[in-house]
């Protein structure tokens, strides 16, 4: 009998023994090949022998030290890598656990921030219906998932939360691309009106909308219009790249592919690879001055903040994705798993949508291709489909309630970063299988 508390208590998982590459091993000596990372996580795939070398060779030399004390060697290596090739004025780095922890440092830095350059009345966020920013009470009250955010209801900040840039179900017929983009950017305007400008401090988006939505990315201008609101009104900008950042689409930041820079963007994931747990926050230094000029203190922190095993896993991971030319073969692989998606099921009578960037793409599944109308929520599709496709050795991430957090299914897929072309062929053919076994009828 198991004492661990699982996600899940009405099945127990199989125990993960090993990894190679794309696949994971379960105690069977079964083997999934790994067409999600986990969430999105394992993006240099299992048993990197470069990135498992360096946490060796910094658990000999040092395992921890508290920040509240010491600094580290691999944690200021780590800041200065990720700000070479950080997008904008973009300055400093705030080492964290996880995205839900760089999420809650950005939006309490967002609060401080206003508060020291004397706007205390700044304290409202403005986010997106279907958006996802973590599991933590402010998080999660940044995220516009209905279904995550339900139960917990009376504990959830007050934030205002617009439509999506949503395309596929958003867009008029008669409007184009461009058009789309500018209209559905404006309700960030229409918004900060309705509540009064002068009480927003920031607008938090992902650049590609990960878990609630099946990589759903922007019309083009969307940000860059975004980003004119924001300068026009005076608030911050706070970009999640917790699920598309770090390679993921393509370039080693989403928003690179927007022509934008966020005043705050949040990181993790791929940024670990797995191998640790971190994740991390930048800011601007025009954020950093105000309040260093002021209190001098960020009044946040955590245990394991700056980590040094962590960080030099995570400066293995980053380096390892710069040097190994890895962003070009996301981009690759990336166009070749996108082909081959659209060959096989892109006529499918139940897959109305195929889209995302790089290795993070999504398939929405309808009832009906013309209609766009949804699965009853009742099927189950998106769980059937990801048992159905465990089964068969791969593992994916299908999700319910993409439209509204009740309707609507889809699947999301993230590959490791070195998947090849016979992978990729597996993956789709496992994953065709899959959706046949579990759509009804």
């Amino acid at each position: 009998m198991s004492h661990i508390f699982p996600r899940s208590m009405k099945s127990a998982p199989p125990t993960a023994v090993g990894g190679q590459g794309c696949y994971l091993i379960d105690s069977t000596g079964k083997r999934y090949l790994d067409a999600s990372g986990g969430a999105a996580v394992s993006c240099l795939g299992h048993g990197d022998a470069t990135v498992i070398n360096a946490i060796k060779a910094q658990l000999d030399q040092l395992a921890y030290a508290h920040t509240g004390f010491f600094t580290s060697e691999p944690a200021e290596a780590l800041a200065d890598l990720l700000i070479e090739h950080a997008p904008g004025t973009l300055d400093r780095v705030y080492l964290v656990s996880g995205g839900s922890e760089a999420t809650e440092a950005a939006i309490k830095l967002a609060r401080q921030y206003c508060v020291e350059k004397g706007e205390p009345q700044r304290g409202r966020v403005i986010a997106r219906k279907q958006s996802y920013h973590g599991n933590t009470i402010g998080a999660l009250s940044a995220g516009g998932n209905e279904w995550r955010r339900a139960q917990f209801g009376p504990l959830l900040l007050d934030m205002s939360h617009i439509d999506p840039c949503y395309p596929y179900r958003l867009q008029h017929m008669d409007e184009s691309d461009a058009d789309y983009g500018l209209r559905s950017a404006n309700l960030l305007e229409q918004e900060l009106l309705r509540v009064g400008p002068e009480t927003v401090m920031a607008f938090i988006a992902e650049p590609v909308v990960g878990a609630t939505a099946g990589a759903l990315a922007p019309a083009p201008g969307y940000f860059k219009r975004i980003r004119e609101i924001c300068d026009q009104y005076g608030i911050l900008l706070i970009l999640d790249e917790v699920m598309c950042g770090m390679g993921r689409t393509g370039t080693l930041f989403a928003c690179e592919q927007d022509g934008v820079a966020p005043d705050i963007l949040c990181i993790a994931k791929g940024l670990g690879a797995g191998y640790q747990p971190i994740g991390a926050m930048l800011c601007t230094a025009r954020i950093y001055d105000t309040i260093g000029a002021g209190s001098g203190f960020f009044q946040h922190g955590h245990t394991y903040i700056g980590h040094p095993t962590a960080a030099a896993a995570a400066l293995a991971v980053v380096r390892s994705v710069l040097d190994r030319n890895l962003l070009e073969r996301v981009q690759t692989q990336g166009v070749a798993l996108k082909s081959l998606l659209d060959e096989r099921l892109g006529q499918h009578a139940h897959v109305g949508d195929i889209r995302g960037r790089g290795l993070f793409l999504g398939l929405e599944l309808v009832q009906n291709r013309d209609t766009k109308a949804p699965f009853d929520p009742a099927l189950k599709l998106a769980a059937k489909i990801k048992q159905a496709a465990f089964d068969g050795g791969l593992a994916c991430y299908p999700m319910s309630g993409t439209i509204d957090g009740k309707r609507g299914d889809h699947i999301l897929l993230a590959p490791p970063f070195i998947i090849d072309d016979a992978q990729i062929t597996e993956l789709v053919d496992k994953l065709a299988a899959a959706i046949t076994t579990s759509l009804p009828g």
